[in-house]
């Protein structure tokens, strides 16, 4: 059910009753009615589960405002990867570093795959880089704060509702966030002291140090809340109690590395081989890690307690408790540092083995004949990666109108009625790709947006509508002028018809121009639009003017073929005029 949940709010309740569930089970299971060590069961779980939802929503909290505050850069960030394997691990990990959230990255990779923004062998570096992203998630947590945990939620909720700029209230509600991860854990940590003392629950935690079962919890726990982040943190919560072994907590953090696997495939459902194929070496790469160190566990074990802090003077549970926490973070970092640094050598081989178990499937007939390129619902949460998807998509919108106006072109000097009607056809198609951007944006419209992405937003509404407009008269008033103009038996002239021609040309010009201001952000490229008007209008007078100079000649069957040219004329001035509307969205107010 948590699986196909669409509504971020539903999603994140199924979460946090989810693992609830699972956490709070084993206290109802294990403990009498009366209680473990004195303590009600009732005020254990109420606190445990109290905590856990604390906990969660801060890790929300976090990476929405992360992903705010960063995201107009994610896909600038991410293009930077190029061929170079190296370079790919190192934005990956700088990317989930940033969002706290190696889901995120993986899902935005396989929808830059999809679109065709990033190759697969650039995805697989990047891919191996977000595994090393995602520890500092651990490492964060690893550090006993808790003690301070109200005060990062006094400071961050001070900097959230006093302060003015939109930046400064999203690293408040981060810092705010974080404290509630924080608060979170402790309130769990405390709920779980009383099972220190029951032994069905100890004996419980001995059997989960089997690595395979280990591996298994952890892969099925991250797999089911899609958060490998929640998972080794919980881990880090159990050790910080002396619940778990080392060996056992490294174990459920290898599993959490295949459990999370699960985000990209789901986000690959539906989307193209290559899509699928980015997909898939996530969980080849993470799968492989865990086979090639599950034999050395133990060594991983004594290999992170060489390089973390140790507390001579304390001894038995107290010491395990201390040290235990920052030894599995450690040893989470080294397992997936490790991991890239023998892997990366092997990325072309990843390429080839993917390519080869999901080879290109063979085209068919029935595929439609256009359909949205780049519009992913896996990134609808991710407001600025969506937009830029819409702007995207906006440019295969913008093409096809083009296309339409070069039609329009071609069919009037050649005097073609099969191409004038051919104009409507291809109107139907970008009415096509103008329903799903607008059911897009509607989707994007109902998450938190910044005030940039709220601009952004309202600029390719307005850039989609009016594109539309242009299909319209393209399809409705110019094509039907055209082939009016052909049926008659009076033709224009050659001269009319060059003039004509000559002014779509330039008018053609302008809506490429427009579309390439939108698709690229372009304020030198709306300056151009706007920047064309002279020259629009110059064409403009002189089709008028040839058409009033041949009025005083004509017949009644020529005043039909010039009335039919005016309009002609006059529906291509409108295209201009919308082209700079779309431009005007994109240059400073007093242009």
């Amino acid at each position: 059910m948590f699986l196909i949940a669409k509504n971020k709010i539903i999603r994140s309740l199924l979460r946090t009753v989810s693992i609830g569930l699972m956490m709070c089970l084993p206290l109802a299971v294990m403990a009498a009615d009366e209680g473990v060590a004195g303590m009600p069961l009732s005020w254990m779980t109420m606190n445990a589960c109290g905590g856990l939802a604390l906990f969660l929503f801060g890790m929300e909290q976090m990476t929405d405002s992360l992903k705010s505050v960063a995201g107009g850069h994610l896909q600038s960030i991410l293009a930077k990867a190029t061929n170079n394997r190296v370079s790919g691990a190192f934005i990956g990990a700088l990317v989930t570093a940033i969002i706290q959230s190696s889901s995120v990255t993986t899902v935005l990779v396989v929808g830059f795959v999809s679109a065709g923004l990033m190759t697969l062998n650039q995805s697989i570096g990047v891919i191996m880089g977000a595994n090393i992203g995602t520890t500092i998630t651990a490492q964060v947590i690893a550090f006993k704060v808790t003690k301070i945990a109200l005060l990062f939620v006094a400071s961050g909720f001070a900097l959230l509702f006093l302060g003015r700029r939109e930046q400064v209230k999203l690293y408040g509600n981060f810092i705010f966030g974080l404290g509630l991860v924080f608060f979170g854990m402790s309130i769990m940590s405390d709920a779980m002291i009383p099972l220190r003392e029951y032994q069905p629950f100890l004996d419980l935690m001995v059997r989960v140090g089997s690595p395979l079962l280990g591996l298994s919890v952890g892969a099925i726990f991250t797999a089911f809340i899609q958060s490998s982040s929640a998972t080794t943190a919980i881990v880090i919560v159990l050790a910080g109690q002396g619940f778990i072994s080392l060996p056992a907590g490294i174990a459920v953090a290898m599993g959490a590395n295949v459990g999370t696997c699960v985000t990209a495939m789901l986000a690959a459902i539906g989307k193209p081989r290559v899509a699928l194929r980015a997909a898939v070496v996530h969980i080849v790469f993470n799968l492989a890690g865990v086979l090639l160190w599950i034999g050395f566990i133990d060594f991983l074990a004594s290999l992170a307690t060489s390089f973390s802090p140790v507390y001579p003077n304390l001894t038995g549970l107290a010491k395990l408790s201390a040290e235990t926490p920052r030894q599995i973070a450690n040893a989470n970092t080294f397992f997936n540092l490790a991991n890239t640094f023998v892997f990366i050598f092997f990325v072309p081989l990843f390429g080839i083995f993917v390519t080869r178990l999901f080879p290109d499937r063979p085209a068919t007939i029935s595929q439609p004949i256009i359909v949205p390129k780049y519009l992913d619902n896996y990134l609808i949460e991710t407001p600025s990666a969506a937009l830029n998807m819409v702007r995207l998509e906006i440019g295969q919108l913008g093409y096809q109108v083009v296309l339409m106006m070069t039609m329009a072109t071609t069919a009037l000097e050649k005097k073609s009625v099969d191409l004038f009607r051919e104009i409507e056809k291809a109107d139907d198609l970008a009415d096509i790709l103008h329903r799903a951007i607008l059911e897009y944006l509607s989707q994007v419209g109902k998450q938190s947006l910044t005030d940039a992405q709220s601009l952004a937003y309202f600029r390719l509404i307005q850039a989609a509508e009016t594109l539309e407009s242009i299909g319209d008269i393209l399809e409705s008033d110019l094509s039907q002028l055209g082939l009016e103009i052909l049926r008659i038996e009076e033709k224009p002239s050659a001269t009319t018809t060059a003039i004509l021609a000559k002014l779509l040309r330039e008018v053609t010009i302008a809506v490429s121009t427009a579309v390439r201001a939108v698709v690229d952000d372009d304020q030198h490229a709306a300056q151009e639009v706007i920047a064309m008007r002279r020259t629009v209008n110059d064409e403009v007078e002189r089709a008028f003017h040839q058409q009033v100079n041949s009025l005083a000649k004509s017949d009644l069957q020529r005043l039909r073929v010039l009335q039919l040219e005016f309009e002609m004329t006059d529906r291509l001035k409108q295209i201009y005029s919308l082209s700079k509307r779309i431009a005007r969205l994109y240059v400073a107010r007093e242009v």
